[in-house]
């Protein structure tokens, strides 16, 4: 089971964007990409199939996951995860400070 998937809401601990905050789009193995955050420019050639233009293209960039931590929207603050089992088998996250389960 993943610690960060699709859709969580997750805060850069380290590197260059540190404490920005945002929403992850993939989840690649180990490598996560944030929506606005971590943004780099590409050059980029037109596909008239695509309907795509070509230029200077913004977009974000991988990030790996040990680099975030879930974002607790009770104290508004980056957790770590820990992974329980429920009474039947279920495994479910949980952050580690409150022991509050995240999707249940």
């Amino acid at each position: 089971m993943k610690r960060i998937r699709k859709g969580d809401q997750v805060v850069v601990i380290t590197g260059s964007s540190k404490g920005q905050k945002g929403e992850v789009i993939r989840v690649d193995g180990d490598n996560v990409l944030v929506q606005g955050v971590k943004l780099v420019k590409r050059h980029t050639k037109p596909n008239p199939q695509a309907n795509q233009p070509g230029g200077i293209i913004e977009r974000e960039a991988p990030i790996h996951q040990s680099n975030l931590q879930l974002l607790n929207p009770a104290t508004g603050k980056g957790e770590r995860v820990s992974i329980k089992s429920l009474e039947g088998g279920r495994k479910v996250r949980a952050f580690r400070k409150s022991g509050e389960v995240i999707d249940a």
